[in-house]
C-alpha cells in the first residue's frame, strides 16, 4: 500500500503542476495580447470622462473568458490556502493540551472525553491523542494507534492531503486530480494501518478493536483491509489519460487564440487611464469569483 499511495501522490502532483502551469499560461498569454495605443479609434463619454472603446475580435473574447476562469482558479487557491492556515492556527491555539504522553514525548495529550487520535500540523506535524482514548484503549491498541499516526507523521500526510484537496477543488477542469487525491487519502490510511499491524506483530484483532473504539468510525475499505480482504487499488489510468488529452487540447487552443487575438484600446487622458487600468483586474477578479462559485 505504501508504494501504491506513493504512485498516486506522484501522479497527482504531476497533473496538478501541469494544470497550474496551464492556468498561469492562459493568464499570461491573455495579458500579453492586450496593447495600448496612443490614438483612439472610437471614443465614448461617460459622466464627462472621455474613454476609448476597445477593439477585440472573437479570439480575444474567447481568450479573455479562459483567462477569467484562470483567475478564478488562482483566487480559489489563494482563499483556500488562507482558510487552511487559519484553521490550523485555530486548532493549534484552541486545543486544550494537557502535555506529552508519559513515555512518548512526541505524542501530545489533549483534554477530551471523546476517543480521538490524529496527526495534525503543516510545517511541523504532531501526533495528538485525547484523554478519552487513553482511558479506553489497551496497551496493544494504543501501540497500534500511535504507530498508525506516526506513519502519517513520517510522510507529512496532513500537508499532502490538505494541499491535494485544495488543488483538486480548484482545478475543476482536471477531474483526475480530485480522483487521485481521494485515492491517495484512502491508500495513505491503508499504509498506516499496515504499519499499525506490524507494530503489534500482525495481530488483526488488536487493530480492528482499536478502530472500533473511535467515535468517528472507520471506512469500509479500511475494515476490509485489516481483515485481509483484497481490494482493487489500481490508478484511474483512463481518467488521467483523458485529463492529459484535455489539457493538451486546451493548451493548443490557447496557442491558436494567442496568434489571432486582437485586443487593443487607447486612453484619451491620464485620469481615465488610471481608472481603466484599475477597473480591468477588479472586474476580472469579480467575474472569476462568480465563475468559481458556480463551478
Amino acid at each position: 500500500m505504501l508504494r501504491a499511495s506513493s504512485r498516486a501522490y506522484r501522479l497527482g502532483a504531476v497533473l496538478s503542476a501541469l494544470g497550474l502551469a496551464l492556468v498561469i499560461g492562459v493568464v499570461v498569454v491573455a495579458l500579453s495580447t492586450f496593447s495600448l495605443r496612443s490614438h483612439p479609434g472610437h471614443v465614448a463619454s461617460v459622466f464627462g470622462i472621455r474613454l476609448a472603446l476597445p477593439a477585440a475580435n472573437a479570439a480575444a473574447v474567447a481568450l479573455l473568458v479562459l483567462a477569467t476562469l484562470g483567475l478564478a482558479v488562482l483566487v480559489t487557491l489563494l482563499r483556500g490556502a488562507l482558510a487552511i492556515l487559519s484553521g490550523h492556527r485555530r486548532l493549534r491555539h484552541g486545543l486544550p493540551v494537557v502535555g506529552p504522553l508519559p513515555g512518548e514525548p512526541d505524542v501530545v495529550v489533549f483534554a477530551s472525553e471523546s476517543v480521538h487520535a490524529f496527526c495534525a500540523g503543516l510545517a511541523r506535524p504532531r501526533v495528538y491523542v485525547s484523554a478519552g482514548a487513553l482511558s479506553v484503549l489497551g496497551p496493544d491498541e494504543l501501540r497500534a494507534v500511535l504507530a498508525h499516526e506516526r506513519m502519517h507523521l513520517a510522510r507529512r500526510d496532513p500537508l499532502r492531503i490538505v494541499t491535494g484537496r485544495l488543488l483538486g477543488e480548484a482545478l475543476f477542469f482536471a477531474p483526475a486530480v480530485r480522483a487521485l487525491v481521494h485515492r491517495y487519502d484512502t491508500l495513505a490510511e491503508l499504509a498506516a494501518d499496515d504499519y499499525a499491524l506490524a507494530a503489534v506483530g500482525g495481530d488483526r484483532a488488536v487493530v480492528a478493536s482499536a478502530m472500533l473504539a473511535f467515535d468517528a468510525g472507520i471506512a469500509p475499505e479500511r475494515a476490509d483491509h485489516v481483515l485481509g480482504l483484497p481490494g482493487d487499488w489500481t490508478l484511474p489510468v483512463a481518467l488521467c489519460t483523458l485529463t492529459l488529452a484535455g489539457a493538451a487540447a486546451l493548451a493548443m487552443l490557447v496557442w491558436q487564440l494567442a496568434h489571432h487575438a486582437v485586443l487593443r484600446t487607447a486612453l484619451v487622458s491620464p485620469a481615465p487611464c488610471i481608472v481603466v487600468l484599475a477597473a480591468v483586474p477588479l472586474c476580472a477578479l469579480a467575474l472569476g469569483r462568480v465563475a468559481s462559485r458556480r463551478l
